[in-house]
């Protein structure tokens, strides 16, 4: 049993220190053994020393752990911090593969899964890899520190002091911003800007059912939405902007808050104004609705852009309102 346990101490270090580790081993298990010692004596004195691994270890100075307690916390901080972001350009990035790639004969339900299965395959992707990269990063830095003391670093890379606590922020929960909300966002503005840029070929009336579904007649002019891309483009800067705004900052504050008001306020006029366009329509589809609804074309018309206006208003100012309501929450500390 000395002989196999001191095999399995020494297998674990290198080749070059294994005979004087050995023998220092050896010596040590017998000053721990009485003179006329039992299988039960070696049982006891194998035990006091522990698990070999555990006292390879500590003969090797390395530790047995990827990331340890010194570095875990700045670890975890880093990655939930590095995630959401690559996940968001990860996102961004599909919706703009999508839109220069979109193929003609897509339905709408078909483009839908095609994008939703697209982007959890990436953002599985994209964690996977920052996992990967930034765990790596970390058991290198564990292994290069040979520090003695485990105790966690703070954000800093310094060991905690109570003045650590001045430069951090309290979030009440009711003012914090989630990490869902923000990847809400962002999902929102990738679909209605994929919806936006090939809406003649998304929206309008389908035919058929299953696979035979087909799509027959566009709802929009597709040119008259073109011809404002260049503030829709400003517009989706704008949100994707907020969104990283959000994420970085954690909270509702005034100044989001005001930004979150004049980007509401801003896309509602440009929505109003594209949706009030004469030509935005296309007349065989209010035609063809006019008749499924028994109501004259300009009836149809009427109702259809006054119901988008009056919703795109309602979220517009429950966006704003919200917005404002949480900006004023107090970020006062509670007394303990």
């Amino acid at each position: 049993m000395i002989e196999v346990y001191i095999q399995e101490v020494t297998r674990r270090l290198p080749e070059k220190n294994r005979a004087d580790i050995a023998l220092e081993l050896r010596s040590t298990i017998e000053d721990m053994l009485p003179d006329e010692y039992s299988e039960e004596d070696i049982k006891e004195v194998l035990k006091k020393l522990g698990n070999p691994a555990a006292l390879a270890s500590g003969y090797r100075d390395q530790p047995m752990h990827l990331i340890g307690p010194r570095y875990f916390d700045v670890y975890v901080s880093l990655l939930k911090m590095i995630l959401p972001i690559a996940a968001a350009i990860a996102l961004i990035s599909i919706a703009a593969e999508f839109i220069f790639d979109f193929s003609q004969g897509d339905t709408i339900v078909n483009v839908m899964l095609h994008f939703m299965g697209e982007g959890i395959w990436r953002l599985i992707e994209v964690a996977i890899q920052v996992f990967f990269w930034l765990t790596i990063v970390f058991a290198m830095i564990e292994r290069v520190d040979k520090g003695k003391d485990q105790h966690p670093l703070s954000p800093s890379l310094k060991p905690w002091t109570p003045d650590d606590l001045k430069n951090i922020t309290y979030i009440p929960k009711k003012k914090a911003i989630t990490k869902f909300e923000v990847f809400g966002s962002l999902m929102w503005t990738a679909i209605w800007a994929t919806l936006y840029f090939y809406a003649d070929r998304l929206i309008g009336i389908y035919r058929g059912g299953g696979e035979d579904l087909e799509f027959k007649i566009p709802a929009v002019n597709q040119e008259v939405l073109l011809s404002y891309w260049p503030i829709v483009v400003v517009i989706i800067a704008l949100e994707v902007g907020l969104a990283l705004y959000k994420l970085i900052a954690g909270q509702w504050t005034k100044r989001m808050a005001i930004y979150n008001t004049v980007l509401e306020l801003f896309a509602a006029i440009v929505f109003i104004f594209i949706v009030l366009n004469p030509n935005l329509l296309q007349q065989e589809f209010v035609a063809y609705m006019a008749d499924l609804f028994s109501i004259s074309a300009a009836q149809f018309k009427n109702w259809l852009i006054g119901g988008m206006i009056i919703t795109f208003l309602i979220y517009d100012g429950i966006s704003i309102f919200d917005g404002i309501r949480k900006s004023r929450i107090s970020s006062d500390k509670p007394l303990a």
